[in-house]
């Protein structure tokens, strides 16, 4: 039997040992595994407290068992649900269980929503809001996957490529009632009327920032400056862990250290660099680099200045100038031209500074989370299509070259839903989700 037409299963819950554990069924012999299991078959979407046995009756697990019929289910098959006991014992004993049945085997991470997607249970933008959502680590990306699951994109998608077939439909009658006199003229002009209109909607779609794609990945804050001038200590303090080293010696840090917060909802990714002076240690050298080279990608800089330097010109971004060891003698000399005054020490300024970079989180992404776009595929497809529609609508361009130029167009927007020629990017999209996803 082909590996698609088995029946798979998989832990759907978490790491064990938990109270309760979730096993998925999925497959067409879901019905006769289950009802080999605890003898009879649930009525659909009701839960039965029933004993799980094996095949030679052992009991395995008082449990409760739930029946999803196709295609009324998630993957739009036969689906069954063990909720058990989650000890280590238990499941192994259930998995061995399912496992002594032909032709049902563990699911592939991803198997289950890749089911879902081939079965027309859900597009895959949706799919990829599922993968999102999964992921999601912060409420403003929860937000936005949970917009892409519930088919932002995928809704207007599926709209454009039937205005696009619409407008094909047109254009191709008109070219095959070409000796009706003038029906081609009639029914070219509302078909590029209608182009014209959907290539304006989805440029200006395209001509929003992509701070939809940026919110999945986060705003990155570098923390950059000469040695010993208190960037690990600022790091610990905001990460409110001891994740770098402190230590009065300069170079000690040397290498670039990633910490992830969520501030007001929105990820931020915040990052530690090697101190920024003259050396002849081909180590820090190499750290120096990676920290100009970091600093240089980050979208905000901050950089800490205890009065002895002054600031560098070193991101693409946004360079705020921090005034370190504010609760030192003498701290004031250099106040006038930084943004804030800080002692990492302390906390001193620490609370304004968190503050200054949520507001300034808030304004760089500011509606993201509902965003159409919010993949670098989702912007391509869209870029081909736009691309597609602009060469259909060129002045005295041939009804059959207008024709083809739809029907590629419809096909990349078939190419975004996954419902055509996207295997190449199927296993790269599914493979992300856990098992029993």
């Amino acid at each position: 039997m082909h590996p698609n037409d088995q029946t798979i299963f998989a832990l759907a819950t978490g790491l064990l040992p938990s109270a309760i554990a979730i096993v998925r069924l999925s497959g067409s012999r879901a019905g006769e595994v289950v009802t080999a299991l605890i003898g009879e078959l649930p009525p659909p979407r009701l839960a039965r407290r029933a004993t799980i046995r094996d095949r030679v009756g052992e009991p395995i697990d008082d449990a409760v068992v739930l029946w999803f019929p196709a295609s009324a289910s998630a993957t739009g098959e036969d689906v069954a649900e063990f909720h058990i006991h989650g000890g280590r014992a238990v499941l192994a004993a259930l998995t061995a269980a399912l496992s002594s049945f032909e032709d049902v085997r563990s699911a592939e991470p991803g198997e289950f929503t890749r089911r879902a997607f081939e079965n027309g249970k859900l597009d895959l933008t949706e799919a990829e809001g599922l993968d999102d959502l999964i992921h999601a680590d912060t409420e403003m990306q929860r937000r936005q996957a949970m917009r892409q699951l519930g088919g932002l994109l995928g809704d207007r998608a599926r709209r454009w490529r039937a205005q696009i077939i619409e407008a094909a439909a047109l254009i191709e009658a008109g070219i095959d009632f070409s000796d009706e006199g003038d029906v081609q003229g009639d029914l070219m002009a509302p078909a590029l009327r209608t182009i014209a209109q959907l290539h304006a909607e989805i440029s200006d779609v395209l001509a929003q920032q992509g701070r939809g794609e940026r919110l999945r990945d986060g705003l990155v804050v570098a923390i950059a400056g000469a040695p010993n001038v208190g960037k690990s200590t600022l790091l610990n303090r905001l990460a409110r862990r001891e994740v770098a080293i402190v230590s009065p010696y300069a170079g000690t840090t040397r290498d670039v250290i990633e910490v992830h917060l969520d501030l007001g909802g929105y990820p931020v990714t915040l990052i530690d660099t090697a101190g920024i002076r003259d050396s002849d240690d081909p180590v820090e050298q190499e750290g120096i680099r990676r920290a100009r080279a970091r600093a240089t990608d980050a979208d905000l800089v901050l950089w800490l200045d205890d009065g002895r330097d002054e600031a560098a010109a070193l991101a693409n971004g946004t360079i705020w100038r921090i005034r370190t060891k504010a609760d030192l003698a003498g701290a004031g000399a250099s106040e006038q031209n930084a943004r804030f005054a800080i002692s990492a020490e302390t906390g001193e300024g620490i609370g304004p500074l968190i503050a200054a970079v949520q507001q300034f989180s808030a304004g760089y992404f500011g509606a993201a989370e509902a965003s159409l776009i919010t993949r670098q595929r989702h912007r391509a497809m869209l870029q081909d299509a736009v691309v597609m529609l602009q060469c259909s609508i060129e002045p005295g361009l041939e009804p059959e070259l207008v024709a083809e130029e739809l029907r590629l167009a419809a096909r990349t927007m078939g190419r975004l839903l996954g419902r055509v020629d996207v295997e190449d990017v199927l296993g790269e999209i599914f493979g992300r989700f856990c098992i029993g996803k």
